[in-house]
This record gives structure tokens, C-alpha cells and sequence, in this order.
């Protein structure tokens, strides 16, 4: 069977803020609802990473508020790291100082992207689907930012699994805020073809990396390989890449 290798990235970006160590949290707590603080830099640097992937997957891009400049981050990240398809999903917005997005970003193009809202105690959480080729056989990119809370997780780990459930070529990526050995991670496992990662890579917090709450996860019909963290500028989450082997058939 012929097969195409892509690169894969996601990243929680937080808006291009930069986060160097808890402090920050409060300290530089400004930064998350005022456009200052270089973001512009840090994007370009995301930007930079970005590029070199086939396909990202964005959690916390501000798809344009006021802390961002009104700058739709999502597309600011595809104009400057060449890629020619681009969509994003606006989840949570605080009245138009703050705003956050699920974003992708491909250079290859989709068939058809989809908006699923997610259950939850909260509103304001989403996955963003993308499908790369046709039929039950095609390539399935799935983004999303789960809850903190692990009731919240479960319900919509469970809608994610049924809309997964029978796809050998899924891929679901993004901030779990969970490590894989929870519970919710363990019935998505059991209700779909998505397969546990071979190692735990941590991600978070990007200054001193301790908890692996980030994830690209892939069903049993592909297969990955040089899975690593990089920084995605100075994001208090590192990015997950990978390489992903993917039969010709699921991008047809």
C-alpha cells in the first residue's frame, strides 16, 4: 500500500502571550486582555514552526479582540507560514476585550471542515473537524481544547468518540488539560480506533515541563513516528510534532 508522509504540530499558542514561569500568571496577567506585549513576534515565531508542518491544529488563537490588535490570529499564522488553507472556530469570548479559537492550518485541502460545540457544565468548548478525503477510508483531523473539569471532559470525550467511533485514519490533537491514563481518556480508547501514544511527551508548563496534557492522538490505521515537544514561542504550553504515515486512499 502507498503511503504519504505528513508532518504534524499542535500547539496551544495562548493568544501569542508569553508565560516564562507562574509569576507571570499574575504579573503579566495584562497581557492576556491588552494587546501589548510583543505578541506580534511570538506569532511570527509560531509562525516559523509552523511552517514547516503539513498540518497544525491552534488552541487559544484570538480569532481578533482587543488583546490581539483585532488581528485574526488563525490567518495572521497561515499568511506568514504559507499555508494556503486555513479555518477556525471561535469558542469563548469575553465582551470584545478577549477571544479564543480552535484553529488549522494545512497545506492541503480539506474536503469539508466542520463546527461541533461540546457539551459541558460551561459553554465555550469546541472541535473543529477537518476531512481530507472521501468516504469512511478518508483522513480525519479532529481539534480540541477540553475542559479543566473532569466531568465536563467525559461528556465530551464521549460526543467526540461518537463521531470518531469506526474511522481508522482519525486524528484528534490539541489541550486535553488531562494526562491518558484518566478515566474519560480510557473510555475514548475503548469506544473508537484511536490508539494510546507509545510514550508520554510533557508539555506543560513550557518553562519546566512536568504534566503531558497535550496530545495528537491517531486511529489504528496509521502509523507515527519522532513524536517530540518543541516551544511554541513562549507559550506556557509546549507543541506537540510528529510525523504521520498515511495510506494514499485517505487522502483521495
Amino acid at each position: 500500500m502507498s503511503t504519504r508522509r505528513l508532518r504534524l504540530l499542535s500547539a496551544n499558542i495562548q493568544a501569542g502571550s508569553s508565560t516564562r514561569g507562574y509569576h507571570d500568571y499574575v504579573a503579566r496577567s495584562w497581557s492576556h486582555v491588552l494587546p501589548a506585549g510583543n505578541k506580534r513576534s511570538s506569532l511570527d515565531a509560531i509562525a516559523q514552526l509552523a511552517g514547516t508542518h503539513d498540518i497544525v491544529g491552534l488552541n487559544e488563537s484570538d480569532p481578533g479582540s482587543l488583546r490581539s490588535g483585532f488581528t485574526n490570529q488563525t490567518h495572521y499564522l497561515a499568511q506568514r507560514g504559507g499555508f494556503d488553507y486555513w479555518s477556525h472556530q471561535p469558542n469563548r469570548r469575553v465582551g470584545s476585550v478577549a477571544s479564543s479559537a480552535n484553529g488549522l492550518l494545512s497545506k492541503l485541502e480539506p474536503r469539508e471542515v466542520i463546527d461541533h460545540p461540546l457539551p459541558g457544565r460551561i459553554s465555550g468548548r469546541g472541535m473543529l473537524m477537518a476531512r481530507f478525503g472521501e468516504g469512511d477510508a478518508a483522513l480525519l483531523i479532529a481539534i480540541a481544547h477540553l475542559s479543566l473539569g473532569a466531568g465536563s471532559r467525559a461528556s465530551q470525550l464521549a460526543f467526540i468518540a461518537e463521531l470518531l467511533h469506526d474511522h481508522p485514519h482519525a486524528v484528534l490533537m490539541g489541550d486535553f488539560n488531562c494526562s491518558i491514563d484518566r478515566p474519560e481518556m480510557q473510555a475514548l480508547f475503548r469506544n473508537t480506533r484511536l490508539q494510546p501514544p507509545n510514550g508520554v511527551v510533557p508539555t506543560f508548563p513550557s518553562w519546566r515541563p512536568q504534566r503531558a496534557i497535550d496530545h495528537i492522538l491517531v486511529g489504528d490505521g496509521l502509523r507515527t513516528s519522532n513524536e517530540r515537544a518543541v516551544p511554541a514561542a513562549l507559550s506556557d504550553h509546549l507543541a506537540l510534532s510528529l510525523e504521520l504515515e498515511v495510506p494514499d486512499l485517505a487522502l483521495r
